[in-house]
């Protein structure tokens, strides 16, 4: 006979009682071999042999000051792996494939990175064809021809989606003119790349002295870092890397309202600044976010989503960027309720430095933060990406091992005067996004809202 789930979490006597949580589980974190080559290449590499794997990631920083750097270079991280002198797109792929690997390229305005994985008894292929393409990758006139016109539909597309309407409008809103905001270029300024302009910054940026490469999986680090400066010993160049400057940091403010003629939809989104993780600060700031709205128990999720329905999802957190750290406080609504989902949000704001998280709330935001960071740390891919982050931001393995103990650490008071430092309604800027003639007149009553 089959029981419910209801029958099933039942005795005779009434529901089963829930089982005490035991301690959090450590991950044990692997000795990171960290080595700078004669090139200026940083190689670091762990062991990590859960799988006979092997993750792979390259960071190279990527800014660039002239107006058409952000078309070029998104055009080369789609042409990096089409094709060099003696490989071309098929035999890249073909080669990869038969070590179980896989590469991709990706660019922002701070960095480009090449990820993937593959066998770890194929991580000398896999080195081989990266090596192959910093050096050699031709970007072919026909492959530059194809990317830019799939480039140019997927942003004409992307620009027509509400969320990267915002996303641009927030970043300009917190850092002006700033390079950090060139996120996505137009599409006339991808329709003008060439491929020699391609090729060209290839050349002047795709550069080893300053980069990092990250290895983590069923590898002998020493031995790894040994087959990395002999395979790669070709991509030399006397230029440094150019990392972004630091952005200015945001000012408090009105928020502007963006018109989207027609929106059936709203989007709120507020910034003000955080704390880089070095700061002594850090891990108070983190849970005092956690309580606010940085996961699905907090105070603002249950608000605007479980109480008023006004959402499906809410979610604050930080965002790191060069020289600083962001915070972010991003909801999506229906029209005919931002106002008052605007109205919940400052409210929760100001709750939070007015009525201070309690110690439940504390110690169940610092139960999900050791957690969930021992889970994002429990696999290959989820190590090499924190690593190299870490990396490029001047902190090592130490700093990962010390900060569930620093999060354990963090007391209620520290919290609550982490939460009134900046968590104040009056530290946020921002935007929102959607119909003016709709929502314009509810939100200019709140007050705090300027045109754009």
């Amino acid at each position: 006979m089959t029981r419910t789930a209801d029958e099933i979490g039942r005795t005779e006597t009434g529901p089963r009682p829930l089982p005490e949580l035991g301690p959090t589980r450590a991950v044990p974190l692997p000795d990171v071999e960290d080595r700078t080559l004669a090139s200026g290449l940083r190689v670091l590499a762990a062991r990590r042999a859960v799988v006979p794997m092997v993750e792979l990631r390259l960071r190279v920083p990527f800014a660039g000051d002239a107006p058409e750097h952000p078309a070029v270079a998104e055009l080369l991280s789609a042409t990096l792996l089409t094709g060099t002198p003696t490989r071309d797109r098929v035999a890249i792929d073909d080669e990869l494939a038969a070590v179980g690997a896989d590469l991709g390229v990706s660019v922002d305005p701070e960095r480009l990175v090449v990820s993937g994985s593959g066998l770890a008894e194929g991580l000398g292929v896999v080195l081989e064809v990266l090596a192959d393409v910093l050096v050699a990758a031709t970007h072919p006139d026909a492959e530059v021809a194809r990317e830019r016109e799939r480039l140019v539909e997927r942003i004409t597309v992307a620009r027509s989606q509400p969320r990267t309407v915002a996303r641009e409008a927030l970043q300009r809103k917190r850092f002006g003119d700033h390079p950090i905001t060139r996120e996505m270029p137009t599409e006339a300024e991808v329709a003008a790349v060439t491929a020699e302009q391609v090729r060209a910054l290839q050349a002047a940026a795709l550069v080893p002295r300053g980069s990092i490469l990250t290895l983590v999986g069923d590898i002998d680090p020493v031995a790894a870092i040994e087959q990395v400066e002999k395979q790669l010993a070709a991509w030399t160049s006397d230029a440094v890397a150019q990392e972004l400057s630091a952005p200015p940091a945001p000012v408090a403010g009105d928020l502007t309202l963006v018109h989207r003629p027609g929106s059936v939809q709203s989007q709120l989104r507020l910034s003000a600044p955080a704390l880089r993780r070095q700061d002594p600060q850090y891990a108070a700031l983190q849970l005092a976010n956690l309580v606010f709205g940085g996961y699905f128990s907090s105070r603002w999720m249950e608000n605007i989503r479980e109480d008023k329905g006004y959402t499906y999802g809410a979610h604050s957190g930080t965002e790191f960027i060069p020289g600083g750290a962001v915070l972010g406080v991003d909801t999506d609504v229906a029209s005919d309720v931002t106002a008052a989902a605007l109205l919940e949000t400052r409210y929760e704001l100001g709750r939070l430095t007015a009525v201070p998280p309690t110690a439940a709330e504390v110690d169940a935001a610092r139960s999900y933060a050791v957690g969930s960071l021992l889970i994002s740390l429990d696999n290959q891919g989820g190590l090499a990406s924190t690593i190299t982050a870490l990396a490029a931001d001047g902190l090592g393995i130490d700093w990962l091992r010390a900060h569930p103990a620093r999060l354990e650490a963090v007391t209620v008071e520290q919290v609550a005067a982490a939460a009134l430092l900046f968590f104040a309604p009056s530290a946020f800027t921002g935007v929102v996004v959607g119909d003016a003639d709709v929502i314009g007149a509810g939100l200019r009553a709140l007050g705090g809202i300027s045109a754009s």
